[in-house]
């Protein structure tokens, strides 16, 4: 099942995630973006695998792009970021 396989690396990305980050995520939860989470009862599924907050942005197609933009306009935080 390939929901089963994002909801893996999920998790392991968490898991790997450092404490001052996790606690953001706990508290405000995982934003899905891209054509995925279009899928019919995705964040659902996501929320109920992770015990997250699980966000669609209101649109998925084109904030992808948005947020490369975004990245690539602050390329030295976004590597620090990556390195987590």
């Amino acid at each position: 099942d390939p929901i089963h396989a994002i909801v893996n690396a999920l998790r392991n990305a968490l898991e790997n995630t450092p404490p001052e980050l996790a606690g953001d995520i706990i508290d405000k939860g995982v934003v899905i973006t891209g054509g995925g989470s279009l899928l019919p009862g995705i964040a659902t599924r996501f929320q109920e695998e992770t015990n997250l907050p699980i966000i669609t942005v209101e649109d998925p197609l084109t904030s992808v792009v948005y947020g490369v933009g975004k990245a690539l306009d602050e390329v030295d935080l976004f590597q620090k970021i990556q390195k987590f």
